[in-house]
């Protein structure tokens, strides 16, 4: 049986608690990487330990696979995806775009996810009934934005430099179709698909709890989220996520261009 959508709320209110007062502040920074950079702050570490307090003492049964802390029961039916911060680069420059991304996959697949930025008060969720975000403690119906063709598109992408040599002349070939390309905000960028802001994300080389709270929101709120070659997106990859199905028929085929 799945949770209510408000214990989405909360973890939020969990992780929120061990990432705002670190927000703006001085923080020690780690790098996980021996060679380039992959931040990680002590607020990742302690706010996945918060969400994952809150998750096993209300669902024992249930697996996690988080970012900071390993992985527990992979094999059971009901996983849940947990980034505390994603977007850490922003988080420790002091850019209000990073959030806390937590999904639920039943078998495999995901059926209900979260993004709450704490900072400005928005907190995106989805579950099998639909999507919606709340602000400022009003709740808004999410839904992506519907016929517009690729050459109207807004896509976002965190960095033209994040895409290996092999999928950067795809990459440069759709944002040359486009009608506007915006850099960053991480898992921001995918709230406002689901909110028909912007309506493209494309990006490579992700992991399954960079992406695993964002499906759920896509797809519920009309969307469409695959990895380029079109299959499910669970597993992380080179993912697009689209405002509507033929928005994303068409950006799949320009990046899939021989």
């Amino acid at each position: 049986m799945l949770p209510d959508i408000t214990f989405f709320d909360a973890i939020a209110e969990a992780a929120a608690t061990e990432t705002l007062p670190r927000f703006r502040m001085p923080v020690t920074i780690d790098n996980k990487y021996t060679i380039g950079f992959d931040p990680v702050t002590e607020a990742d570490r302690a706010a996945e330990m918060a969400i994952r307090r809150v998750i096993t003492d209300h669902y024992p049964d249930h697996g996690i696979l988080g970012e900071e802390h390993g992985d527990v029961g992979l094999d059971r039916d009901f996983v849940w995806v947990v980034d505390p911060i994603d977007g850490t680069r922003a988080f420790i420059s002091g850019l209000p775009v990073w959030g806390t991304l937590v999904g639920l996959y039943h078998k495999g697949r995901a059926v209900m996810g979260m993004m709450d930025q704490p900072f400005t008060g928005e907190r995106f969720i989805a579950g099998p009934d639909g999507a919606l975000v709340k602000r400022h403690g009003e709740n808004s119906a999410l839904v992506t934005r519907k016929g517009v063709g690729l050459e109207q598109a807004i896509m976002m992408t965190t960095s033209p430099l994040i895409f290996p040599e092999d999928l950067a002349s795809s990459y440069k070939r759709i944002e040359s179709r486009v009608q506007l390309t915006r850099y960053g905000c991480d898992c921001y960028a995918y709230a406002m698909v689901a909110a028909g802001h912007i309506d493209l994300v494309v990006e490579s080389d992700l992991q399954p709890y960079d992406v695993g709270g964002l499906i759920a929101l896509i797809e519920q709120a009309g969307g469409v989220i695959t990895t380029w070659t079109g299959d499910r997106p669970e597993n992380g990859g080179s993912i697009v996520a689209s405002g509507s199905p033929d928005l994303h028929e068409a950006a799949l085929e320009v990046l899939n261009q021989s």
